[in-house]
């Protein structure tokens, strides 16, 4: 069995990042080892959440692992609270991996035309660097904005993601993929680029009316699963987009708590079907 680390924090209650990883992961098949970045009571949508640092954590724990001769077949970041974080993640990155290993990087600092709380133009900097040590990224758009230093657009026409591709790739990473795409007209999607081979591919889908915390974390996640069951980078994506919006869907219907999470673990089984189709 292929095992992945997944370098995020973990929200006690309120379903996102490793809560969301280890699941989705586990459920495709793959083993799950987890480096927790911070421990929060819940997520950030909840008032008055409390934080644990754990920056200080992350050299011990892999010093041990080291030791004991843990190898990874992927390496997949999530939400980074600091810039400290973002160096001792590349550390991990260059200790662990290997000629076959898959690195993802999901560079989780924005959404809705700004940088989440707490996070500056510093850090965005610093997550350009880490970038250049993956394999794959997944921006949004307001993500791949930031990161190319290319003015934010909430209404953009398709020449707008492709100049953002074009920039993302001068990062370093093999592939490219922005998520979130408004293609107008109501149908949303995921755009990407091989950028060694300039594979260009596009996921089209209906735009839901609602959305959801964490959606992100179950996009890359259910991606990184797919990928690691062999299946293609195209084929991971599309499945990662259909998936997150069948949680949206479910989520929708139960009409409740838009501001909690969506209803992954519901979605499961679809989940698996998905993967086992040509």
């Amino acid at each position: 069995m292929k095992r992945i680390l997944t370098i995020q924090d973990i929200s006690c209650i309120g379903k996102c990042s490793i809560t969301v990883a280890l699941p989705i992961i586990s459920a495709a098949g793959t083993e799950v080892a987890v480096l927790p970045t911070a421990l929060l009571s819940a997520h950030t949508m909840f008032e008055g959440f409390t934080v644990k640092d754990l920056t200080d954590q992350i050299e011990p724990i892999c010093s041990h692992w080291k030791k004991e001769g843990f190898r990874f077949d992927g390496i997949y970041t999530g939400y980074l609270a600091n810039e400290s974080q973002i160096t001792a993640v590349k550390k991990v990155i260059d200790d662990f991996r290997n000629e076959q290993s898959l690195i993802v990087v999901d560079p989780a600092m924005a959404d809705n035309g700004k940088l989440y709380p707490g996070l500056d133009m510093g850090f965005a900097e610093k997550m350009r660097s880490l970038c250049a040590e993956a394999d794959i990224i997944l921006p949004n758009v307001t993500e791949a904005a930031i990161l190319t230093g290319t003015p934010i657009r909430q209404e953009y026409e398709a020449d707008y993601i492709d100049l953002l591709l074009e920039k993302l790739s001068a990062l370093g990473a093999k592939i490219c993929a922005v998520t979130g795409v408004d293609f107008g007209g109501g149908v949303t999607g995921v755009c990407a680029l091989h950028c060694g081979e300039k594979n260009r591919f596009e996921h089209r889908q209906q735009k839901l009316a609602c959305s959801y915390p964490g959606t992100g974390d179950v996009f890359a996640s259910t991606f990184m699963g797919a990928m690691m069951r062999g299946l293609s980078w195209t084929k991971a994506l599309e499945i990662a987009a259909v998936f997150t919006a069948r949680c949206i869907e479910l989520t929708m219907a139960d009409g409740k708590d838009q501001w909690y999470s969506v209803h992954f673990e519901q979605a499961i089984p679809f989940l698996l079907e998905l993967m086992e189709k040509p």
